[in-house]
C-alpha cells in the first residue's frame, strides 16, 4: 500500500473515534498492552511528559514542546486529532513523522492489527511510540486522547503528569458530573511521579489530591504557585492558564535532569506556531475582513473564546458554525451572540450534526441564519458577504477549522 492507500485502511477498516464517536471507544487497555508487547514495550526507551485535560491539553502539550525544543532537546510530540494530514499527530521538533515510516509500520503490523481488531487510536499510538523509540527522542510529550485511565497513552511512565482542567465532555464515556470526569482524567496519576493541575475547580480538586495521596505523587497546582506572567504567540485569552500549567511542568522538568534556561521557557511560549507547527488555536487567519478560527467545541473552551470575541472591534459579525451530532447544545449555544449572522453547516464526516438541526436548535436560543451545503460552501458566503470593517468566526468543531485551513 502507498500512503493513502495506508491511511485508507487506517481510517475506514477499523473503528476511529474522529470519525465515528462511541463504536471506536474502548474500556480497558488490553489491547494497548497487547500491542507494547508486541512492539517490545517502546514507550520505555524514552522519557514523557503525559497531558490530560478537558481543554488545552494540545496547546499546553505544544507549549510544552517548544520550550524545550528551545532548550536544545530533542522532542517528541504526540497529539489528536489532526486537522489536515494524519501525520500532524507525530512530530519530533515540529517535523511530522515520514510517509515512509507510517506505510511500513502498517504494513508490518497490519496481520497483527487485523487479528487483535486493534482501534485507529490504539494502532496510531503504537506507530508514536515506535517512532519515538527508534529515533531516540530526548523526552516526548504525550496528550492523553479521551479521558486518561483507560486512554490508550495511559502506559508511558512519565517524568510528570499534567492535568490541565476539567469540563463536561464526552460524558457518554467519562460520566455526567465534574467528579466523575476528573476520577477518568486523574487515571494518569502514577505512583510517585509529581502532577501539575492548571486550574482549580472546588468540585475536582478534592478528587486529584485524593488520587495523588493514593499515588503518592506530589501534586502542584500552577495556578496559585505560578506568579510569572510571560508571553505567547498562542494569542488567545485562555492561554493565560496553559502558560502557567507549563511554567509549573518545566519547573519540576528540570528537577529531573533536564536544563532549561529562563531564556528557553520565554523563547519557547513565544515560538510555538514557528516550532511545533499548531493550528486552530485562535489563529487569525486574514485582515480586512478580519477572519478568527477556534478548535473550541465544549461549553469550558467556549465560555473563554465567546469572551474574547465580544473584545474584537467590528461593524458586524459573522459566524460560521458546525457541530458534531453527541455536542450538546444546550449547553453551548446559549454562550454564542445573538448579535451576529450566522453560516450553519455540517462538517464533513460521519459525525457531524445535520445543519438544518444545527439551524433549527439554534433558533431556539436566538441565533438566525442560513444553512449551507458544506463548511467551505458557508466560509465563502461569509466572506462575500462581510465587509472590511467586519469580523468572521469559524469554529464549533475542529473539523470546521480543518475545513478551511
Amino acid at each position: 500500500m502507498n500512503y493513502q492507500e495506508t491511511l485508507d485502511w487506517l481510517f475506514v477498516q477499523l473503528p476511529m473515534y474522529q470519525r465515528q464517536g462511541a463504536a471506536a471507544y474502548k474500556k480497558d487497555l488490553s489491547n494497548t498492552l497487547l500491542m507494547s508487547e508486541r512492539l517490545q514495550h517502546p514507550e520505555n526507551n524514552f522519557k514523557s511528559i503525559h497531558v490530560a485535560g478537558t481543554n488545552g491539553k494540545g496547546s499546553t502539550s505544544h507549549m510544552l514542546a517548544s520550550v524545550l525544543q528551545e532548550a536544545g532537546y530533542k522532542v517528541g510530540l504526540y497529539t489528536s486529532p489532526h486537522l489536515k494530514d494524519f501525520r500532524e499527530r507525530i512530530k519530533i521538533n515540529g517535523k511530522e513523522i515520514t510517509e515512509k515510516y507510517v506505510v511500513d509500520f502498517v504494513a508490518e503490523q497490519k496481520t497483527f492489527f487485523e487479528t487483535n481488531f486493534l482501534s485507529f487510536f490504539e494502532m496510531t499510538v503504537g506507530l508514536a511510540f515506535q517512532y519515538f523509540s527508534d529515533e531516540k527522542v530526548d523526552i516526548a510529550i504525550i496528550e492523553v486522547g479521551l479521558g486518561g485511565r483507560l486512554d490508550s497513552t495511559n502506559i508511558v511512565m512519565p517524568e510528570v503528569s499534567v492535568i490541565t482542567n476539567i469540563g463536561l465532555d464526552h460524558t457518554q464515556f467519562l460520566g455526567d458530573t465534574l467528579k466523575k470526569v476528573a476520577f477518568e482524567k486523574g487515571g494518569i496519576i502514577k505512583f510517585n511521579i509529581p502532577v501539575v493541575v492548571g486550574e482549580f475547580q472546588k468540585e475536582t480538586f478534592p478528587v486529584f489530591k485524593e488520587i495523588a495521596k493514593v499515588k503518592n505523587a506530589d501534586l502542584f497546582l500552577a495556578s496559585e504557585l505560578v506568579k510569572e506572567n510571560y508571553d505567547s504567540d498562542l494569542i488567545g485569552a485562555y492561554q493565560k492558564h496553559n502558560i502557567k500549567t507549563v511554567i509549573q511542568a518545566i519547573k519540576l522538568i528540570r528537577t529531573k535532569g533536564f536544563l532549561v534556561s529562563e531564556t528557553d521557557l520565554k523563547n519557547g511560549l513565544k515560538k510555538v506556531v514557528e516550532n511545533t507547527g499548531l493550528l486552530g488555536r485562535w489563529q487569525l487567519l486574514q485582515e480586512n475582513p478580519k477572519v478568527i478560527c477556534d478548535t473550541a467545541h465544549n461549553k469550558e473552551g467556549l465560555l473563554y473564546t465567546m469572551e474574547q470575541l465580544k473584545k474584537e472591534s467590528f461593524v458586524k459579525l459573522h459566524i460560521v458554525l458546525g457541530v458534531v451530532n453527541d455536542k450538546d447544545l444546550a449547553a453551548v449555544l446559549p454562550l454564542f451572540p445573538k448579535n451576529a449572522n450566522y453560516y450553519f453547516c455540517k462538517p464533513d464526516l460521519g459525525r457531524g450534526l445535520d445543519a438544518h438541526e444545527l439551524k433549527s436548535a439554534a433558533r431556539g436560543f436566538g441565533l438566525n441564519g442560513e444553512v449551507f451545503l458544506s463548511v467551505n460552501q458557508a466560509y465563502k458566503n461569509a466572506l462575500k458577504n462581510a465587509t472590511t470593517e467586519d469580523c468572521i468566526y469559524v469554529g464549533g468543531s475542529t473539523f470546521v477549522v480543518a475545513e478551511i485551513l
